[in-house]
């Protein structure tokens, strides 16, 4: 069977923060603390922290701004985390909120009713529960039918849940599948550590996977073919988990947070995804040269340039390898995908195309697509 994604939605949280408001946040919080603890920086027994700068954040990253769920929390020094509302059990949860609202715009740019799903995946970097599945919460706010279950491969979550739900469509264990990640990156990542204090934002993406004789979207790409890769690295962590309490000694909730060896991850990640793209591409009878467009993973500007670099031969184009992270920083699995919705413009049936997401893991995910 042929099989097609036949549109993709967009939830974007309205609160943002710029790079100048983060950092004029994060060197109060480095003043207070260098303060307070003055005699121990002097005695040599707690190291003086540094302040951090939006010169530095955009020469390391690319990072303009991030979309979050709550600024006031993430900039209060004292807080440095965003305040979400404990909600009851009888309203939506904040993912399935999100995630909702992604969907049904991917459901009416696709001309299809929640109904006509028969399977909901939750495809994301963390999940706001263990249980009950946020893509069964999601499957009933939404009205659809069939089944629906939560996967997590970090920042390459997408694109393993559009493998997953191309592959339900092709063998038939379902007709019609929406992949949604919503992520709320903001509520793992440690805004107190100056390495990694600005690197992501919060969004929610979907995608609507079918038959492709069946697709009446307004602009429908046929999958032509996925690929997926993993490796083990202990270089990006996000240890946050139910376990974490029972732990002895016990550790402090900040230091379980997303942390990485940034440099090491670019070296290996990559080749390791230039690799993947380009052999998919070759195996699918493709070279580089005929791909009009690279939606990448949105997580640093210089790692996307040099992977594209590496694929292509030479230097891409804004148009061949379009950026959102400067607006919207990493969204981890939801990164490619708003670059895929926000960027479709200019193509022509024919056209061949490439989504592809990357991370912890390490985790690297290709899609390959032409426009029907």
């Amino acid at each position: 069977m042929r099989v097609a994604i036949s549109a993709t939605g967009l939830h974007t949280p309205p609160a943002s923060i710029s790079n100048d408001e983060l950092v004029a946040s994060f060197n109060a919080y480095v003043e207070k603390f260098n303060q307070t603890h003055a005699a121990e920086i002097e005695a040599g027994t707690v190291a003086a922290l540094a302040p951090s700068s939006s010169g530095f954040i955009v020469k390391a990253s690319g990072i303009h701004s991030r979309h979050v769920v709550d600024r006031d929390g993430v900039l209060d020094i004292d807080r440095m985390r965003p305040s979400i509302r404990a909600r009851s059990e009888t309203e939506p949860s904040l993912m399935c909120e999100m995630g909702a609202a992604a969907a049904n715009q991917a459901l009416q740019r696709a001309g299809r009713r929640a109904d006509e799903i028969d399977a909901v995946i939750v495809a994301c970097s963390n999940m706001q529960r263990a249980y009950p599945a946020i893509a069964v919460e999601l499957q009933a706010a939404l009205g659809a039918g069939g089944f629906g279950y939560d996967m997590n491969v970090a920042c390459a979550s997408a694109a393993f849940g559009i493998q997953t739900a191309v592959d339900a469509v092709r063998q038939g264990s379902a007709r019609r599948v929406l992949v949604v990640s919503p992520e709320i990156c903001s509520g793992h990542l440690n805004f107190r550590n100056r390495d990694c204090h600005f690197i992501f934002g919060d969004a929610a993406t979907a995608v609507v996977v079918e038959p492709l004789e069946e697709a009446h979207g307004e602009v429908v790409f046929e999958v032509l073919g996925t690929r997926l890769k993993t490796q083990f690295s202990n270089n990006i962590r996000n240890e946050l988990g139910f376990l974490s309490p029972t732990e002895v000694p016990p550790r402090r909730w900040d230091e379980l947070l997303f942390r990485q060896e940034g440099r090491k991850v670019f070296k290996e990640v990559v080749p390791m995804v230039a690799e993947l793209l380009t052999t998919h591409l070759a195996d699918l009878g493709l070279a580089p040269a005929d791909v009009r467009r690279f939606w990448l993973h949105q997580a640093n500007l210089g790692m996307n340039e040099l992977i594209a670099k590496r694929v292509l031969g030479r230097e891409a184009t804004r148009e061949e390898a379009p950026v959102i992270l400067d607006e919207y920083a990493n969204t981890s699995s939801a990164g490619s995908v708003i670059a895929f919705h926000k960027y479709q413009q200019g193509l022509q049936p024919g056209d061949a195309v490439v989504l592809s997401a990357f991370g912890a893991g390490y985790s690297a995910g290709s899609v390959v697509m032409r426009r029907a």
